[in-house]
């Protein structure tokens, strides 16, 4: 069965037939502008980008759900655009709803997967039934059935989500999990890096797949792995939404490129789960990983990318603002006047501070939210 064609403009680009369709994918909010540009590179085209909201939409051929899918590094949804509007209460949501051409959802399951942001008298569950009901009324109504709700195996998931008073009603091609849980993750360090953060990390440190990077305190390898994916481009291996409606085949060309990639981790048990997650995403063959503490490292790199501990896993302030000052010292020795820092933190305060003492000159910061987090990511150069 074709994917849900929503009120598709048709163009005829050299004389051939393309249907564009809108599309808005979800992100770590701080990200919206990086997203943007891969979507960019990807094929999609960029028309409002929800800044500090991790949202952006665009629109596309639909041939570029499975590439966006397997090849985004950066997002963690993608969903087809059905409709948006502005409502206040659940009547407005179930008459909005009702009123949409469910047609492509015939012969199939479908369950509603519901958001809400914002205040309300209303919870996100009261949504999700209310437009639940009203999907299956208005194809009761065009067709004389009723459709199959499946909650837990759905061949087609409805995104209803509700931010102040807009409606966004959507397809979800990507699926329940979201695109940043890899498939190569087998080892989860405690307080893992989001790989959509990780990779937007790399991306704002502008690495050059002949330069050098080093993660000081890569936990379970997140960053290294990640940066090894991207300049192979290896797709994300994993079963995605869209391939329930959609038999569209994903194509890609993978690069076969060896890389100057390291990773220390002061912890054995950790190292040990890097290299099984590097092992089982292929590119254990291009990173170096090694046993040591990131405030004694050594040697001289391009690029250095990492997550340290905040004052979340490090309860004593004066410990953070110590291994801070001790590894910023450490860093700078190991710069370059080219070379750049690229860290995310909670205790950006005492990191600005220890870089500054360093040497260090920040000269790129933002706010991401990551989790329940407000972390900020911080560029430095000599």
């Amino acid at each position: 069965m074709a994917s849900p064609e929503l009120s598709p403009k048709r163009t005829y680009p050299s004389g051939k037939k393309s249907l564009v369709v809108k599309f808005y994918a979800t992100l770590p909010p701080g990200l919206e502008d990086v997203a943007a540009q891969e979507v960019e590179e990807l094929g999609g085209k960029v028309e409002e980008i929800r800044q500090g909201k991790g949202r952006i939409f665009f629109s596309g051929d639909k041939d570029i759900i499975p590439t966006i899918n397997h090849l985004s590094r950066t997002l963690e949804r993608l969903n087809l655009l059905l409709f948006r509007c502005s409502v206040e209460t659940l009547d407005d949501i179930y008459r909005e709803v009702k009123g949409l051409d469910f047609n492509f959802i015939k012969g199939k399951s479908f369950a509603v997967r519901s958001l809400r942001v914002g205040k309300h008298d209303f919870t996100s569950m009261d949504i999700a039934r209310v437009a639940g009901q009203a999907v299956i009324d208005s194809f009761m109504e065009s067709h004389g059935e009723r459709l199959r709700v499946n909650l837990s195996e759905p061949d087609v998931i409805l995104r209803v989500e509700l931010v102040e008073d807009e409606l966004f009603v959507g397809v979800d091609t990507t699926g329940d999990d979201a695109m940043h849980k890899r498939w190569w993750r087998v080892y989860n360090h405690p307080a893992h890096l989001n790989a959509a953060i990780a990779c937007g990390m790399i991306r704002l440190a502008e690495w050059k797949v002949n330069e050098s990077l080093i993660d000081p305190m890569c936990g379970s390898g997140t960053i290294p792995i990640e940066a090894a994916l991207m300049a192979r481009n290896a797709p994300n291996k994993r079963g995605f939404a869209y391939q329930k409606f959609c038999k569209k085949d994903f194509e890609w060309e993978e690069r076969n490129v060896r890389l100057k990639l390291f990773g220390i981790e002061k912890f054995r048990k950790h190292l040990e789960g890097a290299l099984k997650n590097a092992e089982n995403a292929g590119v254990f063959d291009t990173i170096t990983f090694m046993q040591g503490d990131a405030t004694e490292m050594s040697g001289e790199y391009d690029v250095i990318i990492t997550n340290p501990p905040y004052g979340l896993r490090i309860h004593r302030k004066g410990a953070i603002e110590r291994l801070y000052r001790k590894f910023t010292k450490a860093v700078r020795r190991c710069m370059n006047q080219d070379s750049k820092l690229v860290v995310i933190t909670t205790e950006y305060r005492v990191l600005a501070r220890a870089a500054e003492e360093a040497g260090l000159q920040c000269t790129h910061e933002r706010f991401v939210k990551y989790g329940g987090l407000l972390t900020k990511v911080m560029v430095f150069k000599v």
